[in-house]
């Protein structure tokens, strides 16, 4: 699934590409991608066409287009969506709702497993409604550190689970979990009240620090699913020091990366430098 790099880059396409642009039309191919939105696929498109974007936002994985009446477009990718920018008629596979803009554009929804999905839907101090309860993530100005290190040394909870989690912490997502973790020389399943200050300090800071370079690298692409609105994948899985790598010698003392199950996905850690909890606590 995408996560906040990949979703960030995605935004600073629409800023570029359709911020200004006025929707002349809209077709929703696959009633799925609106299922979220109350009135149903005709209800989505009546409530855009001759509505100008007049900004993009996001906040941790969910994805928002601001408009002229006040409302805006919601979106998350889910495991495999994509908004692509095309100026000619051909229409991809797995295309679910198409835009057409003014300047003769296209700003497609692409979503092969159609686990993501668009909804219109007001807006509260400029945020959805439905994301008042995502945490801020990392890389906003506004985030608050020291409350987040005091909400998490009060999570009786494993460190990796509460990264997860997008009411303390939103945008980490797997990928970005096991990295900073290897960053901070973890294991996913230490207790996060258990954590010594400094030892949530450094991973804060690992988190931050992971997610800017993926974001200066246009994000992590496995495959042509996580794609910018241009089709092009970002490159940061070649620097990934833990995901992916199971067999793989660890960078920094050499010994073989594991892969191991968590929460019906997987955790990528270094069995030396992240060895389990001696508490054995999982």
């Amino acid at each position: 699934m995408p996560e906040l790099p990949e979703v960030e880059v995605v935004r600073l396409g629409l800023v570029d590409h359709v911020v200004g642009r006025t929707i002349r039309d809209v077709r929703v191919l696959h009633d799925r991608a609106v299922r979220r939105h109350a009135g149903g696929a005709d209800d989505f498109a009546a409530r855009l066409r001759g509505r100008r974007v007049v900004g993009a936002h996001r906040r941790g994985k969910f994805l928002w287009m601001s408009l002229d009446d006040g409302s805006a477009v919601l979106s998350h990718l889910g495991m495999s969506g994509q908004m692509l920018l095309r100026s000619d008629a051909v229409e991809p596979k797995h295309l679910r709702i198409a835009f057409d803009l003014d300047d003769g554009n296209r700003l497609l929804f692409v979503d092969q497993r159609t686990f993501g999905g668009l909804l219109v839907t007001e807006v509260e101090e400029s945020i959805p409604l439905e994301v008042l309860h995502i945490a801020r993530d990392p890389l906003d100005p506004l985030f608050d550190d020291a409350g987040f290190i005091a909400r998490l040394c009060r999570k009786d909870t494993g460190i990796k689970r509460a990264l997860l989690d997008q009411t303390l912490i939103s945008g980490v997502g797997n990928i970005y979990a096991d990295e900073a973790l290897w960053r901070s020389s973890l294991h996913y399943a230490r207790s996060a009240r258990g954590l010594r200050r400094a030892e949530t300090e450094a991973l804060l800071s690992n988190v931050r620090n992971v997610m800017t370079e993926a974001l200066e690298q246009r994000g992590t692409s496995f495959d042509a699913l996580y794609v910018d609105v241009n089709g092009q994948s970002g490159y940061f899985s070649r620097s990934l020091d833990a995901y992916g790598r199971e067999g793989e010698p660890c960078r920094r003392c050499g010994a073989s990366i594991v892969r191991e199950p968590f929460m019906n996905r997987s955790s990528f850690r270094c069995p030396k430098c992240q060895p389990k909890p001696r508490n054995g606590r999982w």
